[in-house]
């Protein structure tokens, strides 16, 4: 089992920057591929950006590519989100998301996640 803590959500003006932060405990974290979605309300949940358990791919949702970037530090147990140049339309809440032992494929697909966070709210006004 493996549980995972989102925090770093807030509120922040349009064109100004949070770093969300998920740590993750349980089983052994670097064997996990981690990602990051979003739901807003009313809306799916949706892809934000995944990275792989080895630590060489990542993937981005066209939405936030050149925005968001999202790296991991495997000696905290932790997947970060840093958001640059945040818009409105990035109000949601932001979910972290762990994906253990399998191929990197089709890693924008929320079906691949055994494992979630809570959750944390990120709020851009205009």
């Amino acid at each position: 089992q493996v549980q995972l803590v989102e925090s770093g959500g807030g509120l922040v003006q349009a064109g100004g920057s949070l770093r969300l932060s998920c740590t993750a405990s349980g089983r052994t974290f670097s064997t996990y591929h981690m990602a990051w979605f979003r739901q807003a309300p009313g809306q799916e949940r949706e892809f934000v950006a995944a990275h792989s358990s080895s630590g060489s791919r990542t993937s981005y949702a066209d939405s936030v590519k050149d925005r968001f970037s999202i790296s991991r530090d495997n000696a905290k147990n932790t997947v970060y989100l840093q958001m640059n140049s945040l818009k409105p339309e990035d109000t949601a809440v932001y979910y972290c998301a762990a994906d253990y032992g399998s191929l990197w494929r089709n890693q924008q697909a929320p079906v691949k996640y055994e494992y979630w966070g809570q959750g944390t709210q990120v709020t851009v006004s205009s």
